[in-house]
């Protein structure tokens, strides 16, 4: 097992899920040992970022303006996100997905993780938006597709190339 990272790591390892602008002057939260986010440090644009999960197998820190953390706050207590609030998030180290179907996934049904490089990610937009982008369970993640269609956590991942 890795060893944990302390608060700078985490920090560090936060800021470069955005542009550094953005990093630089995010709120920084990790989670805690008991499942609840801690703030690590307080920003001041109106983004937060979250370090890498030590859970999945690759480096996934991410940040998210207000309305995209509603959008996270939902999916991390199984809620109904708030409407009419599109948000956006920064991945720009890429991530790593169980499943591009299930939101709940801990391990891949199938052969592998769904592995996506540098991207951003819409949430929150009206389900007619998401109709135009494919919906595949694996996906081309080198073009825009949805992760986690038909669900209320349904979002737009494009790459970033």
């Amino acid at each position: 097992m890795a060893k944990p990272m302390s608060d700078a790591q985490m920090i560090a390892s936060a800021m470069r899920a955005a542009p550094a602008n953005v990093g630089r002057h995010a709120t920084i939260m990790a989670m805690d040992a008991q499942g609840k986010m801690r703030t690590l440090r307080q920003g001041t644009n109106g983004f937060t970022c979250i370090p890498d999960a030590p859970a999945t197998p690759g480096n996934d820190p991410m940040c998210a303006d207000k309305a995209a953390m509603g959008w996270v706050n939902a999916w991390l207590t199984h809620t109904t996100p708030p409407s009419g609030k599109v948000g956006l998030m920064y991945m720009l180290e890429g991530g790593t997905d169980a499943s591009n179907t299930d939101p709940y996934a801990k391990q891949p049904k199938g052969e592998h993780w769904i592995k996506t490089g540098p991207h951003v990610m819409v949430v929150g937009a009206d389900a007619a938006f998401y109709d135009q982008y494919p919906k595949q369970a694996d996906p081309d993640t080198g073009a825009p597709y949805v992760m986690w269609a038909g669900t209320p956590y349904q979002h737009l991942m494009a790459p970033i190339r």
